[in-house]
């Protein structure tokens, strides 16, 4: 290779890079400065030249050089934990809608386990929710082709796409001995965040699907609606939190907010000094203080998380269910010049009393197993993954915080008959547990 060839594919590599490490973090308004290169990262980049050079000129077919430099990105990324990703511009746009409550595809929130693309919830009302698919479930073909070497990205793009269009996926489930296939319909999926009822005139109910940008005022919208319906007599509220696998972090501290009136909700630690802040709650936020019960799963991630957290470690509420996921990880969107995007993990968060989620989820205060109605047993479902099931996942990381004690766990859900929603009827009866011994302890005055 001469010496300008070489001298030019480096030039290209150095803005590359700029435009790949320069950008805005979402939420901070702070631009990133990129440090000057050492002398060993110079020399390892002389080695990529190399590569990009003798690719354009010796490889079989024609190749594009951006091609070749994405890909290359996507790799570098893929060494790091399965959270971060490089996006170009279709899926950083396509991400970015997500976020704003809309996208078209199947309606499923996946993961990769074991190498193995797994779901870890449908989305209720979605084309995936009706047709049967489970929490769970493996992927391992779309439209015929394997995904086994598939990147989480890789299998995003393939099972996104416009409306109206179809795509087949392949599954394997526990308790099934041959794969099924699944020929679904893609749509526009309306995530709708927040969704409410009155339970028996007197006790709310509001499932949180996810973090949206508009999840903090819907929310507000459907506690208002709640109180409205029992008449002002609210007695409780159960807040669902299951299948929720977080968001975005500025609306999962605004919900935590609406209980917790004072001290801190989330802390977050990470090389930068501008990426380490702590999240305080502000008093105007809070609403009126009901008994609370939170409900929580494996489905349960990152910001779900954290609200669950917080609620426990400020003894605000009850956890009821199953352990969460275990994602303990800040991811920030980097917006880059070109209009593809980063998402790059920059942190840890820790719950007030110091706890990092990382890899180990959040134990319920009574742990309640979801059963079935028709078969009085527990729902034998694929065991869903966690945050330490992930390859490359990041390990715990206590920086030297106390270690919150873990409250005595107590399982149920066996002595009784099932209800077709028995962790939901448990929350419940809590709630009237709750009010029952309150009037009990006016008596005794």
């Amino acid at each position: 290779m001469s010496q300008s060839k070489r001298k030019g594919n480096l030039k290209i590599v150095l803005m590359i890079l700029a435009v790949f490490l320069i950008g805005v973090l979402i939420g901070s308004g702070q631009s990133q400065r990129v440090s000057a290169l050492s002398n060993s990262t110079y020399e390892d980049l002389k080695v990529f030249t190399d590569v990009l050079g003798l690719i354009q000129k010796d490889y079989v077919e024609e190749t594009k050089s951006k091609d070749l430099i994405y890909g290359a990105i996507k790799g570098m990324l893929e060494t790091l934990d399965p959270h971060s990703a490089f996006m170009p511009p279709n899926m950083f746009k396509e991400m970015q809608e997500e976020t704003k409550g809309r996208f078209e595809g199947l309606g499923i929130e996946i993961t990769i386990k074991d190498g193995i693309l797994t779901v870890v919830s449908p989305i209720e009302g979605t084309p995936a929710y009706k047709a049967g698919v489970l929490a769970g479930d493996q992927i391992i073909k779309i439209n015929g082709e394997s995904t086994k070497n598939f990147t989480l990205m890789d299998s995003v793009k393939r099972l996104r796409g416009p409306k109206g269009t179809k795509v087949t996926i392949t599954i394997m489930r526990e308790g099934v001995t041959k794969p099924r296939d699944f020929t679904l319909v893609r749509d526009v999926i309306p995530v709708r965040s927040v969704r409410h009822e009155l339970l028996e005139k007197n006790y709310g109910y509001i499932r949180l699907s996810q973090f949206q940008e508009k999840t903090d005022g819907e929310f507000e919208k459907a506690m208002k609606a709640l109180e409205e319906e029992s008449n002002g007599a609210l007695k409780g509220l159960v807040l669902d939190l299951r299948n929720n696998p977080g968001g975005l972090l500025e609306q999962a501290v605004k919900i935590a907010n609406r209980f917790i009136e004072s001290g801190i909700i989330v802390t977050i630690d990470g090389r930068r000094e501008e990426v380490k802040q702590k999240w305080p709650a502000r008093s105007d936020g809070t609403v009126i203080r009901y008994p609370l019960v939170v409900l929580v799963n494996g489905g349960s991630a990152s910001g779900a998380e954290i609200v669950a957290g917080a609620i426990q470690d400020h003894g605000l509420g009850i956890l009821v269910g199953t352990q969460t996921f275990g994602k303990g990880s800040v991811q920030t969107i980097i917006p880059l010049k070109d209009g593809s995007g980063l998402k790059l993990t920059t942190a840890r968060y820790y719950t007030p009393s110091g706890r990092s989620i990382q890899a180990k989820g959040i134990v319920p205060d009574i742990i309640v197993k979801p059963l079935r109605l028709e078969e009085e047993k527990e729902i034998i479902i694929p065991k869903l993954p966690t945050e330490k099931d992930l390859e490359r996942h990041l390990m715990d990381v206590e920086k030297g915080v106390p270690q919150a004690k873990e409250k005595p766990k107590k399982e149920e859900g066996k002595e009784k008959k099932p209800a077709a929603d028995n962790q939901l009827e448990r929350a419940l009866e809590l709630l009237k547990s709750w009010e029952i011994f309150k009037n009990i302890a006016k008596g005794n005055k």
